[in-house]
């Protein structure tokens, strides 16, 4: 009973799905439709006058000579017309194509740019690419393919209409052998498209073995036996598994295409072998009915392998409306104008928590009670694992709190406010990206500023800066760590946050980190929370903060750290 209610909720919700992907790819294209229509309407003229021209040749197979011209002019006018309007499908066809695919990846884009943070941790890099690349790739090619497949629709529809005017009783055959064969192929195609959408949901996993192929590829390089056990096992069972879903699915097509093209030669030999001597069929009809059919066939094979893409082309809309739909819940964007000045942040019995797989296990972070003011250096310590980032990415707006509550300069951060709240920040996480050009900054004389902090970085021999572009990015971490540095600074925002900056610095760029700027932060006005291991520095913070166990334990003036319990009390209250 409950499986059948699965399978039953399970069909609901693919029909839900596939209606959602239609809706998807009609609201897309909602601003081309005149171009689709005139892309439609030239593709249907250009078939239908295909099937006309196979009727001119059949009357000048038995025409007099004198109907010769006539007929001649006849032809000649509709190879015009033909090759015109497949000329104007096509391209009107190639325009509406590229047009949906910048047009769904602004979509997604879009998407991904507003959603919440958490929910892109949750989805993965892999499968939202998946859908930038392979599914969206997909549906454009469907938009290459759907003018052949309505012209040769139409052939395949002219002609039968044909044959009905020459005979309406061979006509009646020859429906039953097209209602067989489509029957039989609509039956075929259900089974592949099963294994089509399996063979789609494991290119998620493809795509995240190629990502590791090149984000690990120092460690593989390292480790031969690794190397070679992910490229046999796991990237190529991952390969195989997509591989041999696929070939299931279009062997089935390739067998009822097969099966079309039998009943295709059936009816032939039933025409000219069988009918002649049951009905009274003139020979000129049996004829004409052989050539059409001849002519039909390969229309008809265009129009059946034609539905594969469309098949991967519906897949591929529900696809992308799953990964849209789980990114909703966009927060309003924040308001043009500057933040008003910062005075005080607080987060109030603040908690988080989120499933860690190694532990197999949830971890809990909070209840915080903490308070940064404006013009003070605050330390976050703690061992691996204690919440400190979790805490820093809660704190700057990226996560937004399950319980309690974060109010700057006294008004509390909701929803609706959250994007504005995050505009107060500059954040160096230890997973931070460095884009190769300064987008977002109009600071008058950017380049000069950013050439005098890479002088004080001393990044000035390796990068340099030119219309707001870095000529390079590939440095090693530390250097990195500089430049993401310097773009915090041309940010220019009242509050810092640096998690485990110095960790990757020489031991003379520390001590200008903690000992220089920092402390030019603090007397610009700028607000610090740096996460640290570095206890030689605590001494230099205003507070230190420890956390342990997503717990704040210990806190301190700067010179040592004094034990307060698992629940201390509003810090700076």
């Amino acid at each position: 009973m409950n499986e059948a209610a699965e399978t039953l909720g399970g069909g609901v919700s693919q029909r839900k799905e596939r209606w959602r992907g239609a809706a998807l790819l009609a609201f897309l294209i909602q601003s081309s439709r005149w171009l689709l229509l005139a892309a439609l309407v030239t593709s249907l003229v250009s078939g239908l006058c295909g099937a006309a021209l196979v009727a001119v040749i059949n009357q000048a197979l038995t025409a007099e000579s004198g109907a010769m011209p006539a007929l001649g002019w006849k032809f000649a006018g509709l190879s015009l017309v033909v090759l015109a309007a497949r000329w104007i499908s096509q391209s009107l066809f190639v325009h509406l194509s590229q047009g949906t695919l910048a047009s769904m990846r602004a979509f997604v884009s879009g998407k991904v740019a507003d959603a919440p943070y958490r929910h892109l941790e949750v989805q993965g890099s892999a499968r939202i690419l998946a859908v930038l690349t392979e599914d969206i790739g997909t549906v454009s090619q469907f938009f290459v393919t759907l003018p052949n497949l309505i012209m040769n629709g139409a052939v395949v529809l002219g002609c039968l209409v044909y044959l009905c005017v020459l005979s309406w009783k061979v006509f009646l055959f020859a429906a039953l052998m097209v209602l067989l064969g489509s029957s039989a192929y609509l039956r075929a195609h259900t089974r592949a498209l099963d294994f089509l959408r399996t063979s789609r949901k494991h290119e998620d996993g493809l795509f995240h073995h190629f990502r590791a192929l090149f984000d690990g590829a120092k460690e593989l390089k390292l480790h031969r036996p690794r190397k070679q056990a992910f490229l046999s096992h796991l990237l190529a069972r991952s390969i195989e598994t997509v591989r041999a879903e696929r070939v299931k699915g279009m062997t089935i097509y390739v067998v009822a295409e097969s099966w079309g093209s039998f009943l295709f030669f059936v009816f032939i030999g039933a025409v000219l072998f069988i009918f002649g001597r049951i009905f009274d069929v003139e020979a000129h009809v049996m004829s004409g009915y052989a050539l059409v059919f001849l002519y039909m066939m390969l229309p008809m094979d265009a129009v059946l392998m034609a539905i594969p893409s469309v098949s991967r082309a519906r897949i591929a809309l529900e696809r992308i409306h799953q990964v849209a739909g789980s990114l909703e819940g966009a927060e309003p964007p924040a308001a043009a104008a500057a933040p008003p000045p910062f005075e005080r942040l607080r987060l109030r019995r603040v908690t988080h928590s989120y499933y860690r797989e190694l532990e197999d296990s949830a971890f809990l972070l909070g209840p915080i009670d903490i308070e940064l003011r404006a013009g003070e250096v605050v330390f976050l310590v703690g061992g691996n694992g204690s919440g400190k980032t979790t805490l820093a990415k809660l704190l700057v707006g990226l996560y937004a709190p399950e319980g309690g509550e974060i109010s700057l300069n006294g008004e509390p951060v909701t929803d609706a406010t959250r994007d504005a709240y995050r505009q107060h920040f500059a954040a160096v996480f230890s997973d931070f990206f460095l884009f190769d050009s300064l987008v977002g900054f109009e600071h008058a004389r950017l380049d000069e500023r950013a050439r005098r902090l890479l002088v004080e970085l001393e990044l000035d021999h390796k990068v340099k800066v030119v219309d707001g572009v870095l000529s390079t990015t590939a440095l090693s971490q530390g250097q990195r760590k500089r430049l993401a540095l310097l773009v915090s600074y041309l940010e220019d925002r009242p509050i810092y946050v640096f998690d485990e900056w110095a960790a990757d610095q020489d031991p003379s760029f520390k001590e200008v980190f903690y000992k220089r700027l920092l402390p030019d932060l603090k007397a610009r006005g700028k607000t610090v929370l740096a996460i640290t291991h570095d206890d030689r520095y605590f001494h230099l913070a205003d507070r230190c903060i420890k956390l342990e166990f997503g717990r704040l334990v210990a806190r301190s003036d700067g010179d040592a750290l004094r034990d307060d319990g698992p629940a201390p009390a509003l810090m700076g209250a």
